[in-house]
């Protein structure tokens, strides 16, 4: 019925896997959880390998590494079951009734379904900042907002998914790097797959500094680009993306390079800093993707 995968890179997934485990033995379906390390420490491989003592679950450790896209894709392939249910390994359910509240949709007409991304409430150290201050302004959205957008917060952190349906759209996507989620997004939508969201999140615990997260979201841009310029992202509701394509159309581009390259540091002395203001790292965002487009 449900296979529950986790891709693991340097994260200690025991507790999140004893959760589970006893939530999906409590509503008593068929499942196994199927955990693949993306060649962690030896220190998280070893200690995470405790988890087989459960049954229905295995964990299985990567020669090298692969990245996000293969190892899900691996994951994908090693599960018996019609339904994947794909959690990252840095997650933890917010309410017990988690896997009771995805079951009533392995027998609804979705293809795919969102549970949702949720932060504590409490501030991080202000080195992590940057990461919780944008994850509770963007990503921690309720389902009834993300419904009316449905391929747009497609965060793949927290998701019920059809295996056929899993299998097609991620066969697709070739690359090794950070920021596909709008590219996953973008062949639901064009495939017609029927998705919904719902309440039913995950708190994402495992924040990283502010430093390591701009370098992912430069990354992520420059996918984001590479990905229009090769015509992938027609149907993409990313809201980066249509405000740059509202730009490049008013010959405005340029401007924003300057921005870049004018305020990028002063940009950077705000997101690194103790307040970090999500307006500007939309600025500095928008500012790159211009740079970026007439630079490369």
């Amino acid at each position: 019925m449900l296979s529950v995968l986790i891709p693991v890179y340097n994260f200690d997934i025991r507790l999140l896997v004893n959760t589970l485990h006893e939530q999906l033995t409590l509503n008593k379906i068929l499942f196994e959880i199927i955990c693949l390390d993306d060649c962690s420490k030896p220190i998280f491989a070893d200690n995470n390998a405790e988890i087989q003592k459960l049954s229905h679950t295995s964990y299985k450790i990567s020669d090298t590494n692969t990245g996000r896209i293969a190892t899900r894709q691996a994951l994908a392939e090693y599960a018996k079951y019609d339904w994947l249910l794909f959690l990252d390994a840095d997650v933890f359910p917010k309410t017990d009734d988690f896997i009771t509240n995805y079951i009533p949709f392995l027998t609804l007409d979705y293809d795919a379904v969102y549970g949702g991304f949720s932060y504590n409430s409490d501030a991080p150290a202000h080195e992590l900042l940057l990461r919780w201050t944008y994850g509770k302004a963007k990503e921690q959205v309720a389902a009834e907002k993300r419904n009316k957008k449905p391929y747009k917060v497609v965060i793949s952190a927290n998701f019920l998914i059809k295996t056929s349906v899993f299998k097609s759209i991620n066969g697709q996507i070739t690359q090794k790097g950070y920021g596909y989620d709008n590219y996953f997004g973008a062949l639901l939508k064009i495939q017609n797959n029927k998705i919904v969201h719902i309440d039913n999140e995950v708190y994402h615990l495992g924040l990283e500094s502010s430093s390591n997260y701009l370098n992912k979201v430069e990354q992520s841009v420059q996918t984001l680009l590479q990905l229009e310029k090769l015509g992938a992202l027609s149907d993409s509701e990313n809201s980066l993306l249509q405000t740059f394509r509202t730009i490049k159309r008013l010959k405005l581009e340029r401007i924003g390079s300057w921005c870049f390259k004018t305020f990028g540091n002063r940009f950077k002395q705000n997101l690194l800093g103790h307040q970090p203001k999500v307006w500007v790292l939309q600025c500095y965002k928008l500012s790159y993707i211009c740079y970026q487009d007439l630079n490369s």
